[in-house]
C-alpha cells in the first residue's frame, strides 16, 4: 500500500438532461473522517450514498465536499391554488344578483388575485431524477478518486521526506554512541578527576564512598538504553513507511517516542558534542512530527 497524504483538491463536473453539476471537493488534515456536505435543496437525499462512496477510498481527514448544480434551460409549471379559485367562484356566486353587470371571469382578472396562481420550476419525472442522481454520483466517484490520487501523489513525497529525516535521526544516535565521552576510558578519568577535586576540598570525606557514589550517577547518566529504543523506533518507523497504507497516527506515536528519548539524551549528557547531537535531534523530530501530521 502507498502513503496518502491528507491535504487534496479535486473537481468534477458535467452534464445531464437539463442540467449542469460540477463537484469540489477539498481535503486537509483531521484524527478522522469528517465530512462536510453543501448540497442544493432538494438533494439532500443523497447523503449517505455520498458518505458510502467517499468512505470507499478516504479514511482520514476533513473533506468539504460540495455540489453546484444550474438548469441549462428553465420550465415553469403554473400551479393553481384550487382553494383559492373555489373561494372567488363563491364569492361571484354570493355576490351575483347585487353586481349590475355579470361578465365573465377574464383570465387578466383571475392572474390578478393574490396566490391564485403561482409558477413554480418544473419538476422532472422519476426516471429524469434518477438518471440525473445516477450520473451526479458517477461524477463524484470520478471527484473522490482524482482526490485520492493526488492524496497518494503528496504521500509518496512526503514519505521520501520522512525517511530522509528517519535517516538523519539515525546518524545523530550514531554520533552519541560512538562520542568519546562515552568510553570507558574517558568515564574512569573523568570520575578520576572529580574525586580527586572533591577529596582537595573536603579531605575528610570517604573516598571508598565517593568511588561508589561516583559509580552509581556514571551508571544513571549512561545512554545505553537511550540509544537502543531510539534504533528500534527508527527501524520500526522505515517499516511502517516502506509498507505504506494508513499509518500516520503509528508514526505520530513514534515521534512522541523519539522526542522521549532524546530528551533523556540531553538531560543526561556530559559532553557538549552529545549535548550539540541531542539538541539537533530534537529539531529532526519536530520536524518528522511536523510532517507526519499530515499523512492519513
Amino acid at each position: 500500500m502507498t502513503l496518502q497524504s491528507m491535504t487534496g483538491f479535486a473537481r468534477s463536473e458535467g452534464t445531464t438532461g437539463r442540467y449542469r453539476w460540477a463537484w469540489e471537493l477539498r481535503s486537509v488534515n483531521g484524527k478522522g473522517l469528517d465530512l462536510r456536505l453543501r448540497l442544493p435543496s432538494g438533494m439532500d437525499s443523497l447523503e449517505a450514498e455520498i458518505r458510502a462512496i467517499v468512505g470507499e477510498a478516504i479514511i482520514r481527514g476533513n473533506l468539504q465536499i460540495s455540489l453546484n448544480m444550474t438548469a441549462a434551460e428553465s420550465r415553469m409549471d403554473a400551479v393553481v391554488n384550487e382553494d383559492a379559485l373555489a373561494a372567488v367562484l363563491a364569492l361571484r356566486e354570493k355576490l351575483g344578483p347585487s353586481i349590475v353587470s355579470q361578465a365573465p371571469l377574464s383570465l387578466d382578472a383571475l392572474m390578478s388575485v393574490r396566490g391564485l396562481v403561482e409558477f413554480r420550476e418544473a419538476e422532472d419525472d422519476a426516471e429524469s431524477l434518477a438518471a440525473r442522481h445516477f450520473a451526479i454520483l458517477e461524477g463524484l466517484r470520478t471527484a473522490v478518486q482524482a482526490l485520492a490520487d493526488m492524496r497518494r501523489r503528496e504521500g509518496e513525497a512526503l514519505g521520501a521526506v520522512l525517511l530522509a529525516q528517519v535517516a538523519r535521526i539515525a546518524e545523530l544516535a550514531h554520533v552519541v554512541e560512538v562520542d568519546p565521552s562515552r568510553s570507558p576510558e574517558e568515564i574512569i578519568r573523568r570520575l578520576e578527576a572529580q574525586i580527586a577535586l572533591t577529596m582537595a576540598a573536603a579531605p575528610s570525606l570517604d573516598r571508598d564512598r565517593l568511588h561508589a557514589e561516583a559509580a552509581l550517577l556514571a551508571t544513571k547518566a549512561d545512554l545505553r538504553e537511550e540509544i537502543d529504543r531510539l534504533k528500534t523506533h527508527v527501524a520500526a518507523a522505515r517499516t511502517l513507511l516502506m509498507e505504506g497504507g494508513p499509518v500516520g497516527r503509528k508514526l505520530d506515536f513514534l515521534a512522541q517516542e523519539f522526542n522521549r528519548e532524546s530528551n533523556t539524551i540531553c538531560s543526561k549528557s556530559n559532553a557538549a558534542a552529545v549535548t550539540a547531537a541531542g539538541i539537533e535531534l530534537k529539531v529532526v523530530i519536530d520536524q518528522f512530527r511536523e510532517q507526519v501530521q499530515n499523512l492519513e
